[in-house]
């Protein structure tokens, strides 16, 4: 309640947890009832967090009719809350994540999945520290095909892409600075910003922290991000694949793990790393196949998944290589880290971090070793391949013993059924309809 004391402006707040597709379910109420909120939460039913990406309940979900619908109860994180500065009036959101009525934690919480995994890995003393680079294109989505924004400086539209171009960067002064305050308001570490490959295409890092902040940041960034870009009068997108004929949108994650005296268990003092290194890149490149659907979640992201397009589509790793999946980045040995570069910017961050980290400790646990390292391209090496199709990403996340040791039998059944409902919709759909399904919604 201090910030609010602090901030008596503030007349809504928002409080909200993440469904299994990242969207934000939730309720707005006014602000004098925060209190009551903050001590006690508030309820939702189950089944909100197991919505499909229209917001339809799942067909034969036992939380829906077979259980009657029974609610849960949202309790705040410790996020506390936060200004909103993408809506005109002034309102603070409360971060949530939710329980069952006897105080266990509900297994299909996607914030929750990944709790348990930092759990494991605090059960052994250890503490993941992570970083996400997100990706995403600004559009003009006001026609019947979507175009790149004009720049506000002189009205003319960019006619290609410019990798690091300042001039980019600075057509759209204002959208980034008031992105920047906003991330600072909210406690986002928001650090460089690029232009990227795509036309209309940046990318934002979030600096290094705890892996559940890590997560938190990147949630909360698309929510801010995607509201001002509304609020300048354009689109900001994360779905994977907004152009068919320019770079997909990533959200590549970089973790290291931290020892009980902080030591950075990967860092053997040279550039090839630790064993602890190669057996949780071992456990990352077993994951892949299974874990395809956390990091490809959507219809669209499939189209981002192929060769030669700036995504790895190889099960492989590499030093300093950016065409395969696992990357191990140069620099100085006390930062040495993986870079996991699979993930779409239309992910779940709270399931792609439970999916990644957990696949690690997995090959930690289990002391397995990697192939050899790869050189050269990827692309050309024959080299084992992720699935390149929805429904098989479906088939092998909900059977896999791997990802069965990573999250509970609840989630899986539920995203399986929601991406099973979605896949079969999906397939009806025109291309213009995909695209405003996935556009700002992911």
């Amino acid at each position: 309640m201090f910030w609010l004391h602090d901030n008596p402006h503030i007349k809504t707040i928002r409080v909200a947890a993440s469904d299994l597709n990242g969207v934000a379910r939730g309720k707005r109420i006014p602000s004098r009832f925060a209190q009551k909120i903050e001590e006690d939460g508030t309820r939702f039913p189950l089944s909100v967090l197991n919505l499909d990406i229209w917001g339809e309940d799942i067909d034969n979900s036992p939380l829906v009719f077979e259980a009657g619908d029974p609610d849960g109860v949202a309790m705040p994180t410790d996020r506390s809350f936060m200004p909103m500065p993408w809506l005109d009036s002034p309102s603070a959101l409360l971060p949530m994540w939710m329980f069952r009525e006897d105080g266990r934690p509900f297994d299909g919480d996607p914030r929750h999945a990944l709790n348990a995994v930092l759990k494991r890995y605090a059960a052994r003393g250890l503490t993941p520290i992570v970083g996400t680079e997100l990706e995403f294109y600004l559009v003009d989505d006001s026609g019947k095909d979507l175009q790149v924004v004009p720049s506000p400086r002189s009205g003319k539209r960019r006619p290609g892409a410019e990798i690091l171009s300042l001039r980019a960067l600075d057509a759209f002064d204002q959208f980034f600075t008031k992105l920047y305050d906003g991330a600072e308001a909210m406690d986002i570490p928001a650090e460089t910003a690029i232009s990227e490959a795509g036309l209309g295409q940046f990318e934002i890092n979030l600096s290094h922290g705890p892996a559940m902040k890590a997560a938190d940041d990147a949630w909360l960034f698309k929510l801010l991000v995607r509201g001002l870009a509304r609020q300048h009068g354009f689109a900001a997108s994360f779905m994977a694949k907004p152009y068919a004929e320019y770079s997909g949108n990533g959200m590549h994650v970089h973790f290291s793990v931290l020892d009980e005296n902080g030591t950075n268990i990967f860092d053997n003092g040279g550039p090839e790393g630790t064993a602890a290194l190669h057996h949780a890149i071992s456990g990352c490149m077993t994951a892949l196949p299974a874990s395809a659907l956390i990091l490809a979640p959507h219809g669209n992201s499939y189209d981002r998944l192929v060769p030669n397009a700036h995504a790895p589509t190889s099960i492989c790793w590499a030093y300093e290589n950016r065409t395969a999946a696992i990357r191990v980045p140069g620099g100085h040995h006390k930062g040495r880290r993986i870079e996991h570069r699979v993930a779409g910017g239309d992910v779940n961050p709270y399931l792609m971090l439970a999916a990644v980290l957990g696949a690690a400790l997995t090959g930690i646990e289990d002391g397995t070793m990697p192939p050899a390292p790869i050189t050269g391209n990827a692309y050309d090496q024959g080299l084992p391949q992720l699935p390149g199709d929805w429904n098989a990403a479906i088939d092998r996340f909900e059977a896999d013993p791997t990802i069965a040791r990573i999250f509970p039998t609840e989630l899986i059944r539920n995203l399986t059924a929601t991406k099973r409902q979605e896949a079969s919709e999906y397939a009806t759909l025109s291309d213009e309809e995909k695209i405003d399904l996935y556009l700002d919604t992911v």
